[in-house]
């Protein structure tokens, strides 16, 4: 190797290793200003009182910063749109992938990937006008603004995330497999779930880890259709508030460096522990399944 081609390789290492060491920098950064933000709340309420505390009324007289309505309301608007969410999204890109003609999948897969693009705040105004009345009427309930409203907008808009990515993973299964097990007698579908999804469970993993980690962390949809009110759901149709619709409420309303200015940026650190937690998870699964997947074959 020549000495220009040494130095333009020395150099291109150099750029990534910057761009890789800013990005670092950044997130620890965001990370540190978060922490410093949110922790002296704490010199007024004690952890537990602020995690498992039931009453958040940040403008009364005295206070009461209690989170733990909104961390339910995050976690059951997650776990729902999950359970919603996963199975379509993984059967969609399967069926794209083995079983629709090459016409269907040209048609079909841009406009997946079309919704994946659609920006929060239209998938929040739908569920305002379309979704809720169509609920409220349909149920015979108070509102439509409610957990399960929340829930459906964001597998909704997980949908098209793990569907493009997962149909993309099991395309990718090299052919050689499937003639492999085609040849030994095993049938479509028995080649479908034996050899072809065992081979691709590491990119349909990153795929749920995509498609949730948008969906934990949305905060303009459940917003938007929700129903904003701090309290522990008892069923799908009562109105919550998530962390991430707390924070957006009401950051602009809290006094700069106040008591009710500290809670809002802890209750986002709850939510980065959460969103951290989730991702680690999520990572192990997909490190086993891959593991998995390479065994089978």
């Amino acid at each position: 190797m020549s000495i220009l081609a040494q130095r333009k390789e020395w150099g291109i290492r150099s750029l990534f290793f910057c761009v890789a060491l800013a990005s670092i920098t950044i997130l620890v950064l965001i990370v540190i200003f978060l922490f410093a933000e949110g922790l002296p709340i704490f010199k007024q309420v004690s952890v537990k009182d602020f995690l498992f505390g039931e009453y958040w009324y940040p403008t009364a007289d005295p206070p009461d910063f209690g989170i733990f309505p909104l961390i339910t309301a995050s976690i059951a608007v997650t776990l729902i749109s999950a359970l919603l969410s996963i199975p379509l999204g993984v059967m969609t890109a399967i069926y794209l992938a083995e079983i629709a003609t090459p016409r269907v999948r040209e048609w079909v897969k841009p406009v997946v990937e079309l919704l994946a693009a659609l920006p929060s705040v239209v998938i929040g105004f739908f569920g305002m006008v379309v979704v809720a009345p169509f609920l409220q009427e349909m149920f015979d309930i108070a509102t439509g603004l409610n957990l399960f409203n929340a829930s459906l907008m964001l597998a909704f808009m997980s949908i098209p995330t793990i569907t493009s990515i997962s149909e993309d993973a099991i395309y990718s299964v090299p052919v050689e497999l499937k003639e492999a097990s085609l040849a030994v007698g095993a049938n479509h579908w028995q080649t479908i779930s034996r050899v072809i999804v065992p081979a691709s469970l590491s990119g349909i993993s990153t795929a749920v880890i995509l498609g949730m980690s948008r969906a934990i962390g949305e905060t303009m949809v459940v917003l938007m259709v929700a129903g904003g009110a701090t309290l522990v759901p008892s069923s799908l149709f009562d109105p919550v508030r998530p962390m991430p619709a707390s924070i957006a409420a009401e950051m602009a309303e809290a006094p700069f460096r106040g008591e009710h200015y500290y809670a809002l940026f802890a209750t986002g650190v709850v939510l980065f522990l959460f969103t951290l937690l989730f991702n680690l998870v999520a990572d192990y699964y997909a490190q086993k399944y891959k593991q998995v997947g390479a065994a089978t074959l």
